[in-house]
């Protein structure tokens, strides 16, 4: 079984041309929330552990990304939330190298928690590609030259959501997977990376949702999984032909986790699926539905699945059996997704608070309880040892 989750890892990797150790898309690898890095941090306040602080030049609830030396944030702001920001950091000093900015060509309407920066960029050997809530999709190289620009609204008028879009690009090799799910055109499309330009488009239900693509190899093939109200879609990655459906999962916000060939779904609790070459293969293989879900995405991680929810809700249960080992409150909400590392859970709540609790525990035990204050709604990035928290003012680079 080892064997075969290693030869998938390697696989899955050079299909999406990642360095292990990067965190260059919303929730990392595949969007698993899980680094392989070691000696993580535990403890930190707002004046002490942190290899730097930086200022942001506006809000934004994305995530951070980190790729290489390069970490990517992008924020918005005006009267309007119309100005588009995409900042790039050292990711060893903290200094600003650049900033750059774009005006919005789509409505700014959303929800007052949202704002324009909501979708997380995605990075890779040729520089950051920003997709913002308002359809302006946009790439840079490392050094911040603008290689090309699309007004998707521009393309696709009735593109429209009045509450806002969040669902985040995810790279395949050399081409740029874009959900555009909304109450207008709604569309999954493969961007050339190099141009801009469609490879393939895809139509999808009108319908709202903000999940993040996932991604896996069968066989010679690439699969790009979305999940969204009218069931789980399989396109292949290549040609955007529809591989397969599943109506055993409706997601609209919680992104799932893959795990080798098990799929695991924010589903009245957490599902989990066993994956063949046409999709989820008979019944569920572990259901945990004691488990409180949220907006934020589960965890799978040392054989326990956790979630987080809008009232500090921490829940875990066992990968194998589903049983729930403990569900305990937390102050605050969570909208930022758990993240896992060096057997530590960070569980980041909306005000700033950052528990650390034991990953190999089958018990709840608090680690630490680290205040940075300030908003906190993007998930935090793990790389270089650290972890990267944005707050609605600042990015900090907790560790050494």
């Amino acid at each position: 079984m080892t064997r075969f989750i290693l030869t998938v890892t390697l696989a899955l990797t050079l299909a999406l041309g990642l360095r292990a150790a990067d965190w260059a898309q919303f929730k990392g690898p595949n969007a698993s929330g899980v680094s392989p890095e070691k000696d993580l941090p535990v403890e930190w306040s707002k004046d002490k552990g942190h290899k730097w602080k930086s200022p942001l030049p506006a809000r934004g609830v994305s995530s951070p990304v980190v790729y290489g030396d390069r970490v990517y944030v992008t924020c918005s702001s005006g009267v309007r939330d119309d100005r588009l920001h995409v900042v790039c950091f050292d990711a060893n000093t903290g200094k600003q190298l650049w900033h750059r900015q774009l005006q919005a060509t789509g409505g700014t309407a959303a929800h007052p928690k949202s704002c324009m920066a909501a979708p997380t960029p995605v990075a890779d050997d040729s520089g950051v590609y920003a997709l913002f809530a308002t359809g302006d999709l946009a790439a840079f190289d490392a050094d911040g030259t603008l290689r090309w620009y699309r007004s998707l609204v521009g393309d696709y008028p009735t593109v429209t959501n009045q509450v806002g879009m969040a669902s985040s690009p995810v790279l395949v090799k050399d081409r740029l997977i874009v959900p555009m799910d909304n109450a207008g055109e709604s569309f999954i499309a493969a961007v050339d990376t190099k141009y801009g330009k469609n490879v393939w488009k895809a139509e999808r239900p009108r319908e709202i949702n903000w999940v993040t693509p996932l991604v896996r190899t069968v066989g010679t093939a690439t699969e790009v999984l979305f999940d969204g109200p009218s069931g789980l879609t399989a396109y292949d990655a290549g040609s955007g032909e529809q591989r397969w459906v599943s109506k055993l999962t409706k997601g609209s916000i919680p992104t799932g986790v893959l795990d080798g060939d098990t799929l695991y779904v924010p589903t009245a609790g957490v599902t989990a699926f066993k994956l063949g070459a046409k999709g989820p293969e008979g019944a569920p293989v572990m259901k945990a539905d004691k488990l409180q879900t949220g907006m934020p995405s589960p965890l799978v991680y040392l054989g326990k699945v956790y979630s987080t929810n809008g009232r500090g809700l921490v829940s875990c249960a066992e990968v194998k059996t589903g049983k729930l080992l403990y569900k305990e409150g937390l102050k605050g909400a969570f909208s930022a997704s758990p993240v896992a590392g060096d057997g530590k859970v960070y569980l980041l709540n909306e005000t700033g608070t950052c528990t650390v609790i034991d990953g190999k525990a089958d018990t709840f035990e608090i680690l630490a309880s680290n205040d940075l204050g300030g908003e906190t709604l993007g998930t935090p990035a793990i790389a270089n040892g650290r972890i990267y928290i944005r707050t609605d003012k600042a990015l900090y680079a907790i560790g050494k």
